[in-house]
C-alpha cells in the first residue's frame, strides 16, 4: 500500500512551514462560510504543526478567478471563520508570494499561524508555472499538503512547489484519504460492494474498469442506470440514455459476468414525465419504463435488493446518488441505501459531493467510516490513475 511521509515526523520547531489546505468552501452573499466540513477537516494536521512550534502559513484557492483578484474569492472571511473553530488568532495576508507574505512571516512567533490570499488569483498556479512554484516556496523550510481535493491537478502549490523543498509531507487528511481509498483498491474486506450513481456512465467507467477485477457486487442506481438497461434491451421511456457508451457498457457488462461479478440493476423505478412534474410522480413496479415516464429515483424494491447486498458487505465504496435526491420527490431511494450503508458493519467510503450530501441528508454522516473530501480526486484514485498531488510527495 502507498505510504507517504506524514507531517508529525517533520521537525518543525521554529521552522517557517508552508501548508496546502483546501479552503475552497462556500461563502453566502454576506461572506460568511456556510459549510465548515473542509476546514474543521485539516484542523488535526494545522493543530499538529502549531503544537510542534510550527510558523506556519496556510494556502489554498477559492471558486476559479482564473488569474483575476476577485473581492467576492477572497479567503479573508475564511481566515476569520477558521480562528472561530481554532480558538486562537489567524493572521492574513494580502497576497500569497512576494514581499507580504516575507514580512508576515518574519513577523510570525513560532505556534502561530496565518492564511495566505487565494492562490488562484495568479494565473501560474494553474499553470504550475516553475516561476510562481519558486516565489511560493520562497523563505519557507518545510512543506506539507493536506488538500486530496485538488491532488488530481498538477497545480504550482501541490506539485511544482515540492521540487524546491528536500521533502514534502502529506497531512493527516491527505494520509486518510490515500489509506482508505488506497486500502478499498489494493485489500477490502469481503464481499467487496461498490454502489455507483450519479448521471454519466462517462464519469464512472474508468471506476468500473479499475474495480471490476477486485469487485464481489456491483450495484447501480441513478441516471446512469437507464444506459445499462437500454443497454440490455429494456424501455426506459424518456430517461437520461448515454448513447454513445451503450457498446462500452455491454462490454463492462460482459466483463463484470466473466470476473463473477453480481450486477444489480434497478427492478423498479419511481418517475414522472419531467423533472417539474414532481406532483404526478409514480412507481413503475418493471424493470422496464414506459415511453411517456422519465425514470428519476430507484423503486422500493431496488431499494430492499440493494440495501441486502450492502448488509452483508465487508467493504462498501459508494459514489453518486440513486436519483435526483435534490427534489423531495426523487429523494427516498438515495436516503434509503445511505441509511443502509450506514446500518452495515462494512468499511464505508463514501466519495463524490452528491453522495455527501445525501449521507448528511439522510443524517448517516457519522455512521460512514470514511467521507472523501476528495470529488474528482477520489474518482481518479479510485480509477487507478496516479494522482500527481500524491505522486509529488515524499515516500515514506
Amino acid at each position: 500500500m502507498l505510504k507517504k511521509l506524514s507531517v508529525d515526523q517533520l521537525q518543525v520547531d521554529g521552522k517557517k512551514v508552508f501548508l496546502r489546505v483546501d479552503f475552497n468552501v462556500p461563502l453566502d452573499d454576506r461572506q460568511r462560510v456556510t459549510d465548515d466540513t473542509r476546514l474543521e477537516a485539516a484542523l488535526p494536521t494545522i493543530r499538529c504543526l502549531l503544537e510542534g512550534g510550527a510558523r506556519l502559513a496556510l494556502a489554498s484557492h477559492l471558486g476559479r478567478p482564473k488569474g483575476k483578484r476577485i473581492p467576492e474569492l477572497s479567503l479573508r472571511p475564511v481566515a476569520a471563520r477558521l480562528a472561530e473553530l481554532l480558538g486562537r488568532d489567524v493572521g492574513f495576508v494580502e497576497d500569497c508570494v512576494g514581499e507580504p507574505v516575507a514580512a508576515a512571516m518574519a513577523a510570525l512567533a513560532p505556534g502561530a499561524v496565518l492564511l495566505l490570499e487565494n492562490l488562484r488569483y495568479h494565473e501560474g498556479e494553474t499553470k504550475n508555472d516553475p516561476e510562481f512554484s519558486a516565489a511560493l516556496a520562497a523563505g519557507f523550510d518545510e512543506y506539507a499538503n493536506d488538500a486530496f481535493g485538488t491532488a488530481h491537478r498538477a497545480h504550482a502549490s501541490n506539485v511544482g512547489l515540492t521540487t524546491h523543498f528536500p521533502r514534502a509531507a502529506c497531512g493527516f487528511l491527505m494520509k486518510k484519504e490515500i489509506d482508505y481509498l488506497g486500502n478499498a483498491v489494493a485489500n477490502p474486506q469481503r464481499p467487496f460492494v461498490a454502489l455507483l450513481g450519479g448521471a454519466k456512465v462517462s464519469d464512472k467507467i474508468p471506476v468500473v474498469e479499475n474495480l471490476l477485477p477486485k469487485l464481489d457486487a456491483l450495484l447501480i442506481g441513478g441516471g446512469m442506470a437507464y444506459t445499462f438497461l437500454k443497454a440490455l434491451g429494456h424501455e426506459i421511456g424518456n430517461s437520461l440514455l448515454d448513447g454513445e457508451h451503450l457498446d462500452l457498457t455491454r462490454n463492462l457488462m460482459r466483463r463484470a459476468k466473466e470476473n463473477g461479478v453480481k450486477v444489480f440493476l434497478p427492478v423498479d423505478h419511481v418517475g414522472a414525465e419531467s423533472l417539474e412534474a414532481a406532483s404526478g410522480s409514480t412507481t413503475v413496479e418493471a424493470m422496464d419504463i414506459p415511453e411517456e415516464l422519465m425514470g428519476l429515483d430507484i423503486g422500493p424494491a431496488t431499494v430492499k435488493q440493494f440495501s441486502d447486498q450492502l448488509a452483508t458487505a465487508g467493504t462498501i465504496v459508494w459514489n453518486g446518488p440513486m436519483g435526483v435526491f435534490e427534489k423531495e420527490a426523487f429523494a427516498a431511494g438515495t436516503l434509503a441505501v445511505g441509511r443502509a450503508v450506514a446500518d452495515s458493519e462494512a468499511i464505508s467510503i463514501v466519495g463524490g459531493g452528491d453522495s455527501v450530501a445525501a449521507v448528511a441528508k439522510a443524517g448517516v454522516t457519522d455512521r460512514i467510516t470514511h467521507i472523501s473530501t476528495g470529488g474528482g480526486a477520489s474518482l481518479e484514485y479510485l480509477s487507478g490513475k496516479v494522482l500527481p498531488g500524491v505522486d509529488a510527495l515524499t515516500d515514506a
